[in-house]
């Protein structure tokens, strides 16, 4: 039996993702699948460069505001509604794109996952009890203790992963990195064409760009934005909807932790980061890819030429 085929469009932050998405669809018949871990919160708009319905332009998105911020949502359920969506989609005689920036969501579609178990909610809560209280710092020291790979692969700030590393530990008495050998992971189920955005300069090019773009969010209310959640009451910083690029920096501002001028900074610092990282997912990518230069104007017209065999 054949694989369903779908196309990939991946790229760090401020790539031009979404306006190359929507050409692509309306010339492909296609639906759009995001692969972004904040577009699918609710409420985060402005702060996670949400695509606005009128940027969309007539083509049908998937997993965007699908939760409530205090929800978490795991690679898992990310991978399990991609094969569901994809199957709806064909069904439709649509085409399915997917279209965003985090990586390991794509990993998870095209090497697969390893069969871990799910953390059940008093060992998340006991996690997220660490890091509210003693910080990030004091649950790497006690990952480092039990999974020194694990310690030193996962990035220093990424919480949800470094706290799922420790759930594992503590729900079953092994380390993920044993955990992943003893269960393989399994195939693609997708025929996926990939591509990837991905500037052909120095990093350091991409920081002005991220500068310009996060001072048009503070113009186009971030700071409102982000006070209506603070003010909710009911979410914190342990959350990976708060953790994210800019709203973290913004509950520290709100918080008095940072002035208004340091959390800019900080803010954009971060999102450096998080595109270095991105890029070096990209560069480091195992499975083959079409490389696209962001805002080239014949991009589309690249990549078209590309799926002409492929979308046979």
């Amino acid at each position: 039996m054949s694989k369903l085929k779908a196309i990939s469009l991946m790229g760090p932050t401020a790539s031009g993702k979404t306006s190359l998405s929507i050409k692509l669809a309306q010339e492909l018949n296609g639906e759009i699948i995001s692969v972004d871990s904040v577009l699918i919160y609710k409420g985060m708009d402005i702060g996670a460069a949400k695509p606005t319905i009128e940027e969309r332009q007539g083509i049908k998105h998937h997993l965007i505001d699908i939760l409530d911020p205090k929800e978490s949502y795991s690679v898992a359920d990310f991978r399990k509604d991609v094969l569901n969506l994809v199957s709806e989609i064909h069904a439709r005689n649509k085409f399915p794109i997917l279209v965003g920036g985090t990586m390991m969501y794509f990993k998870s579609i095209v090497d697969g996952l390893s069969a871990l178990p799910n953390t059940t909610p008093e060992i998340r809560e006991k996690v997220n009890q660490i890091i509210a209280k003693e910080g990030l710092t004091k649950l790497r020291d006690l990952l480092k203790e039990v999974d020194k790979d694990s310690y030193l692969r996962l990035n220093e700030n990424d919480g949800q992963r470094l706290g799922r590393a420790y759930e594992l530990y503590l729900m079953t008495g092994k380390s993920m990195t044993t955990l992943i050998k003893e269960n393989p992971p399994y195939e693609c189920p997708l025929d996926i064409k990939q591509f990837a955005l991905i500037p052909d300069r120095e990093r350091k090019t991409l920081r002005p760009l991220i500068a310009q773009r996060f001072e048009a969010m503070l113009e186009a209310g971030m700071e409102a934005e982000t006070r209506k959640l603070y003010e909710r009451g009911d979410l914190d910083e342990s959350m990976p909807s708060i953790r994210s690029v800019g709203y973290r920096q913004m509950w520290q501002y709100f918080k008095g932790e940072l002035s208004f001028e340091e959390m800019k900074e900080r803010a954009i610092i971060a999102t450096c980061q998080l595109a270095k990282r991105q890029m070096t997912w990209l560069r480091g990518w195992k499975t083959p890819m079409v490389t696209l230069v962001p805002n080239e104007p014949t991009n589309l017209a690249k990549v078209l030429e590309n799926c002409k065999d492929f979308m046979v």
